[in-house]
C-alpha cells in the first residue's frame, strides 16, 4: 500500500525574488553517491506515513514537529509509532532504530492552522532506543544562520523517492521572516524534516530544517526552520524528563536577521 506523505502546504504572495541559478536534485543512489550523507534517514510512522530526519548525535534524531500528530485529527502520535532508518536507499538502511522518546518545540501549535508562527517552532527532537555507532553514519553538527543570498543545500525524501533520498546541492536563501528562512530549494511531499546544509571549512552542517513547501508569487520555495538556540532548547526539555519539563528554565531564541524575502501569509 502505498504510503501517505506528511507534509505542510502554504502559499506566500510577494513580490518576484531575484532568480539565483540551483543546482538540480542527484539520487543518492549508490553506496558511494551517499557517502558522507548516511545520518540523513527516512522516519517511518507508524504506517501512517514519513518524513526525514538527521542524527546529530549518536541516539538524537532532528525533524519537524508536524510529523509527530496525525494530519487529520491533530493528536500527537505515540512515540514508539515512529522508527528512523538512517542511510535508507534502494530500500536498505544502515541502520533501523526505535525511537524511544521524543519532545516537540514547546511553541509548536499544531492546531495553531498553516501560518508563519507555526512553521518558525516546527521541530522535534527524537530519541532512539539505541545509538548509531556506526563508521559510515556520522552525525552532522549545527553551524550558524545563513544570510540571504547564502547558498545552502538539501538531502531529503520525498514523492516518487521514497526509498532512495536526494541532493541538491546548492540552493539559496531567498529572505528571513518571523523565525522562517524562505529558500529557494526543491522539496516535495514527505521532505518535511529534512535538513538543510551550509558547507563551513569543508564540512557540511545543519542550519535549518524544512518545514513546508510553499509559492512566491509563482515560484515554488520552501521554508525552513531558523535554529537558532532552539535545538539546545529541545535538547534541555528531553533531559529534564516529563516532570522537570514544567519548571526548566527557557533558553533565548538565537538572534534573527531581520531581512524580509516581502513575504505575506495568505491563509486559504
Amino acid at each position: 500500500m502505498r504510503r501517505t506523505l506528511i507534509a505542510l502546504a502554504l502559499t506566500l504572495s510577494a513580490a518576484a525574488a531575484a532568480q539565483a541559478q540551483d543546482s538540480p536534485l542527484r539520487a543518492l543512489a549508490t553506496s558511494n553517491d551517499g557517502r558522507g550523507w548516511m545520518a540523513v534517514g527516512r522516519i517511518d510512522i507508524g504506517g501512517r506515513g514519513f518524513c526525514t530526519g538527521t542524527l546529530i548525535t549518536p541516539d538524537l534524531v532532528l525533524t519537524a514537529a508536524h510529523c509527530l500528530y496525525d494530519r487529520d485529527s491533530g493528536a500527537r502520535l505515540p512515540d514508539q509509532a515512529m522508527t528512523f532508518l538512517a542511510g535508507l536507499r534502494s530500500g536498505r538502511a544502515e541502520a533501523y532504530r526505535a525511537v524511544r522518546r521524543a519532545v516537540v518545540h514547546p511553541d509548536y501549535l499544531p492546531a495553531a492552522g498553516r501560518d508563519m508562527d507555526r512553521v518558525g517552532s516546527d521541530l522535534a527532537l527524537l530519541e532512539l532506543d539505541q545509538p548509531i555507532r556506526l563508521p559510515s553514519v556520522r552525525p552532522f553538527g549545527l553551524g550558524s544562520e545563513p544570510r540571504r543570498g547564502a547558498a545552502v543545500g538539501v538531502v531529503s525524501y520525498g514523492k516518487d523517492r521514497e526509498e532512495t533520498p536526494s541532493l541538491q546541492e546548492e540552493c539559496r536563501v531567498l529572505g528571513h521572516q518571523q523565525g522562517v528562512l524562505i529558500l529557494s530549494c526543491a522539496v516535495e511531499f514527505g521532505s518535511s524534516g529534512a535538513p538543510v546544509f551550509v558547507t563551513e571549512d569543508g564540512e557540511a552542517r545543519i542550519v535549518s530544517v524544512v518545514s513546508a513547501k510553499a509559492e512566491m508569487g509563482e515560484r515554488p520555495v520552501a521554508l525552513g526552520v531558523a535554529l537558532g538556540d532552539e535545538v539546545l532548547r529541545l535538547r534541555r526539555l528531553l533531559e529534564a524528563g516529563p516532570a522537570g519539563r514544567r519548571n526548566l528554565p527557557q533558553v533565548a531564541s538565537g538572534a534573527r536577521d531581520g531581512t524580509s524575502a516581502g513575504a505575506k501569509f495568505v491563509r486559504p
